[in-house]
């Protein structure tokens, strides 16, 4: 379906998203160095029964940001988000990051948060931490991600030289959007290894229906989906490959 940009206001700061279909409003997250693209390569499908909404978070994309990053801050933007859909709930979830966004929105304002969607979480809370891939990564992209104000976001290409090509041009292409000191605040975020919840039990005041798919890779360990798996009540467990994240996630809202 046609596609819509659509700009919201949240803390003094013009936030970006792109919105298609309609019907009850859905949000999907992006993670980190990403921008709404990321979710629209696997959500598109679901525009047609949804109104399928994705933004670009504070300090990716066009939603430029120089400032200090928190997950509160965050959660503050998705619910500003769908106060500007005119929509009293949304389906909110996201992938990697988004999945840890959508997360602390869920905890931060339950009333508005119908449904979560934790897909590939990469956060387990301040309990577990970053695990030593994880850390390693995040370190990668801040050594570079520092550099990008000085010295141009091209700083960036070398962290996607390991992917496969057709995705590597893609990164690339999008990398030549990005603006440069929303990368560095972004990569700062990302190093810091701040977790959306202290404690696994914090994930126990969880009152929205939840579907859990557990991430496929080192930088998205089976470990950190445990913690959701054995604390929000009454999740839903499936194990799905990006590709059929648009049925799993139609088949969990369907029921």
């Amino acid at each position: 379906m046609e596609e819509k940009q659509l700009y919201f206001e949240s803390h003094g700061t013009r936030l970006f998203a792109v919105e298609s279909g309609a019907g009850k409003p859905l949000i999907l997250l992006h993670g980190g160095l990403a921008n709404y693209t990321a979710c629209r390569v696997f959500a598109a499908p679901l525009d047609a029964e949804y109104r399928l909404v994705t933004p670009d978070l504070r300090a990716s994309g066009r939603s430029i940001f120089h400032g200090e990053l928190t997950w509160d801050l965050i959660a503050d933007d998705v619910a500003a988000l769908v106060r500007a859909l005119g929509a009293e709930r949304a389906i909110i979830g996201g992938t990697s990051g988004g999945a840890a966004a959508a997360v602390a929105a869920a905890l931060k304002y339950p009333a508005l948060v119908e449904a979560l969607l934790v897909l590939n979480p990469a956060y387990g809370g301040g309990e577990l931490g970053l695990l030593p891939a994880q850390q390693m990564a995040m370190n990668a992209m801040d050594a570079a991600g520092s550099r990008a104000p000085t010295e141009g976001v091209d700083v960036l290409l070398p962290l996607f030289d390991a992917l496969p090509e057709a995705i590597r041009e893609r990164a690339r292409a999008l990398v030549a959007s990005y603006d440069a000191k929303s990368v560095a605040a972004t990569t700062k975020f990302l190093a810091s290894a701040v977790q959306p919840f202290a404690r696994a039990s914090d994930l126990t005041a969880i009152t929205a229906p939840t579907l859990l798919v557990p991430g496929l890779d080192p930088y998205h360990p089976r470990e950190v989906a445990d913690v959701y798996a054995k604390h929000v009540p009454g999740v839903v467990v499936r194990d799905a490959a990006p590709t059929d994240y648009a049925m799993v996630i139609a088949e969990f809202l369907a029921r």
